[in-house]
């Protein structure tokens, strides 16, 4: 009986670059060679499904193991490749845990892409872009997804306005003033059918004199997530919730 190598979660996932198919070889990274032979103790002819976010899901056989890395055969699709939503997370960075998490949460609430922003109140300096990276791909290999977020280098609010793509709107999670309920312009968007970002700000919230460039803009929608001042990873992840649940792919 073929063996099948399991996680606490269930079947071990792994995210792939190369391109999947019937009979395709696929070598593991280094890092995935020796977690199979050194931790999960993995042996030729043991399976692993693998993704690369193009091919969908495929089961894969070890085909040869040694010291010089582990190939894996794909055998036969699991599923075929679905699309994450169109939907963009444009946040301030928090400390390293936070963003860690922040991370892996985004990944696993269905995001396409994350966007780090510096604003004047954020007090995290440098974003670690291949951190955020690796934890990308491992709550995608965890939750079943089928790709991975992109994950784009950090710069400034000012800097990612002036290049901002208009047809792509901004749901700007704003503290105060006369904010649309979330759910309620998600709703909006739902008829609208284009693509959508949410936009939220550091510890601190934004600087009043951000708020009001944000405000002016035309595509940028103000919107509140409730009666209650959230910690900017939280409000990160609610705004995600509540999306997914109006607009996304819980709807």
């Amino acid at each position: 009986m073929t063996e099948e190598i399991t996680e606490a979660g269930g079947k071990l996932r792994l995210y792939v670059t190369a391109d999947l198919g019937a009979a395709a070889a696929v070598p593991a990274r280094e890092g995935q060679a020796h977690y199979l032979l050194h931790v999960m103790r993995a042996k030729t002819g043991m399976r692993v499904l693998l993704f690369n976010g193009r091919d969908g899901e495929w089961l894969a056989e070890i085909g040869a193991a040694s010291k010089r890395g582990v190939i894996l055969t794909c055998l036969k699709q699991t599923a075929p490749q679905t699309d994450a939503p169109d939907l963009w997370l444009v946040f301030a960075p928090v400390k390293k845990t936070p963003s860690d998490y922040l991370t892996q949460k985004a990944t696993e609430l269905g995001v396409s892409l994350l966007q780090p922003v510096m604003t004047r109140r954020t007090i995290v300096a440098r974003v670690n872009q291949e951190r955020m990276a690796a934890n990308a791909i491992e709550a995608a290999e965890q939750s079943g997804r089928l790709s991975v977020p992109e994950i784009r280098e950090a710069m400034t609010l000012e800097k990612l306005l002036a290049g901002w793509p208009r047809e792509r709107r901004i749901y700007f999670c704003d503290e105060g003033g006369d904010a649309l309920a979330l759910a309620n312009a998600a709703q909006v968007e739902l008829k609208r059918g284009g693509p959508a970002a949410v936009l939220t700000g550091p510890e601190g919230g934004f600087d009043p004199a951000e708020r009001e460039k944000l405000r002016a803009l035309s595509f940028v929608t103000p919107v509140t997530l409730g009666p209650r001042i959230l910690r900017a990873d939280t409000a990160a992840l609610a705004a995600l919730a509540i999306w997914q649940s109006v607009a996304g792919d819980w709807a």
